[in-house]
């Protein structure tokens, strides 16, 4: 089984090394500084508690040096990725899965969902249809990513916490090729379920990000102040209630209630979100896809938004005026 990792930053990097541990045929893309460290001298994973550990990896910028693989896995920021798919081709042959390990609404959401929407195309999360065209819905793996992690240095990631990735089919079911990669990601020491209802588990995660992320943006709190805040707390949870009901016409569940959910949030800590650690390292922000993607899915199922189309007009000047978000 060849396994390439696509973006093999802190995330990637990550689980890049637990599987190079393993002794898994695993390859990974990264660019600059990262990438000469990894090719010069390995990679390096500290984890809590833990001396550091450094592997020898096959890494390149170049995806024609590594040839076709069984699985892609993209580890990208979701704003990358439809501007490298052309980049991506030679990794992808007959029978390869792309496993979409990117944070928001994936843009193969309404693949095999079905009723009406089915085949419903967002043009927040894949401009111009580049993935849905390019790679084809049906070799798409879903992918939840809930480890926390960061580059530490050049060549070294530092895990933070968790080791979850959850996989599931657009469909449900509990195929082959999710199997075998879940057993590989196993074998790794990370835990890999196969979900019957992906789609669940994207909307918990994505109900702190759509609101967390960018009130933390906007105001530089963390998230155990705007978890508590008199003025935030309800911000956050009214844009939350919007994205459940949009979620909730789409058919998920969720497994627990808004005021949970926040605390959760709060109960973090001093923690600063991605998108203000991007905003703060000067890194494009990932707006569109933790944000304008839930309100594009409100159009999509006639349903009102007002203070996430409120939060986001706000937060999307907040990423132009400092050069981090769009022309």
């Amino acid at each position: 089984m060849k396994i390439c990792v696509f973006g093999a930053g802190a995330i990637g990097g990550y689980m890049g090394v637990k599987l190079a541990q393993a002794g898994a045929d695993v390859s990974l893309v990264a660019r600059g500084p990262h990438l000469a460290a990894m090719q010069a001298k390995g990679l390096t994973l500290i984890e809590e508690g833990g001396a550091p550990q450094t592997v020898g990896v096959t890494a390149s910028d170049n995806p024609a040096d590594l040839g076709p693989q069984d699985y892609v896995i993209v580890t990208l920021k979701a704003h990358s990725v439809p501007a490298v798919v052309p980049n991506m081709q030679p990794l992808i042959g007959p029978n390869t899965t792309i496993v979409s390990g990117v944070n928001g609404v994936p843009w193969w959401y309404f693949h095999k969902i079905g009723g009406a929407l089915e085949g419903t195309r967002l043009a927040s999360v894949d401009p111009g249809n580049a993935q849905w065209d390019a790679f084809g819905p049906d070799r798409v793996l879903g992918c939840v990513v809930y480890p926390a992690a960061e580059v530490q240095e050049p060549g070294t990631i530092k895990h933070i916490e968790g080791n979850r990735f959850s996989l599931g089919e657009p469909d449900g079911s509990k195929s082959e090729r999710a199997m075998a990669l879940s057993k590989a990601l196993s074998a790794a020491g990370l835990k890999a379920p196969v979900r019957p209802r992906l789609r669940d588990e994207i909307w918990v995660k994505l109900w702190g990000n759509l609101s967390f992320n960018p009130i933390s943006a906007l105001t530089h709190a963390t998230l155990d102040v705007l978890c508590t805040d008199e003025g935030t707390r309800p911000v956050a949870r009214n844009m939350m209630l919007e994205a459940q009901a949009i979620a909730e016409k789409l058919g998920v569940k969720f497994p627990i209630d808004v005021d949970r959910r926040i605390d959760g949030g709060a109960a973090v800590g001093a923690h600063r979100t991605s998108m203000l650690q991007d905003l703060e390292q000067g890194r494009p922000m990932e707006i569109d896809a933790l944000l304008g993607s839930v309100q594009e899915l409100g159009r999509v199922t006639d349903t009102p938004t007002p203070i996430i189309d409120t939060v986001l007009a706000l937060t999307k000047l907040r990423g132009r005026t400092a050069g981090l978000y769009g022309a």
